[in-house]
């Protein structure tokens, strides 16, 4: 089934998706009129090509992500540093369940790609089984890692064939997700697949 996305701010790159393919990309009056059939998702906001965070093995592997029937032990919050090491040596199954929580936040801020060198297997399993794509780190990284880095990252515009992955943020524009950040998503889509949806 062909679906439409369409995002109320950026109506000039409207994405229609067959299944995990892009169709194609064009405003959303000429997609509605080759494809009148499609299921429409009408979103706030901007729709993007999402984005890559190159913090993979700080944010999967060396963060830990608390359950959140952790809450009141350990709080709601990534844990970082020797607490997260000693969590880890602790019980290293929990590596794999921490692992799925923090991908399933980057997705909530519109990540669609990761980068840098994932040491384990449990994580690279994690991490392929979402469906994110993996990209080069930049030789320059932009600070300190984050769910949304500063300046964010965005992939390569989407084009025809391509995988149907993109994310839409509830923004004005572009230079209002940069000045906002990525907690402004609203939608993630993976291979066709809605990942993450706030609303």
């Amino acid at each position: 089934m062909l679906t439409l996305h369409v995002a109320e701010n950026s109506p000039e790159t409207a994405v229609l998706v067959d299944g995990a393919t892009i169709a194609a990309v064009a405003p959303y009056e000429e997609l509605t009129a080759a494809a009148p059939r499609a299921r429409v998702r009408r979103w706030p906001g901007i729709l993007t090509p999402g984005l890559l965070n190159p913090y993979a093995p700080e944010l999967l592997e060396s963060t830990y992500h608390p359950d959140p029937r952790e809450a009141d032990a350990l709080g709601t919050d990534p844990i970082t540093g020797e607490r997260a090491q000693a969590i880890f040596r602790r019980d290293p199954s929990l590596l794999g369940a921490s692992a799925r929580r923090g991908v399933q936040r980057m997705l909530a801020h519109g990540t669609v790609a990761v980068a840098g060198e994932l040491r384990t297997r449990t994580v690279a399993d994690v991490v392929r089984r979402a469906g994110l794509a993996v990209g080069q780190r930049p030789p320059r990284l932009p600070g300190p890692p984050s769910l949304s880095p500063r300046p964010l990252i965005l992939l390569p515009p989407l084009a025809r064939g391509g995988a149907a992955r993109f994310a839409v943020f509830d923004v004005a524009s572009r230079d209002d997700l940069v000045n906002r950040g990525a907690s402004t998503c609203v939608a993630t889509v993976i291979e066709g697949r809605i990942v993450h949806r706030s609303r």
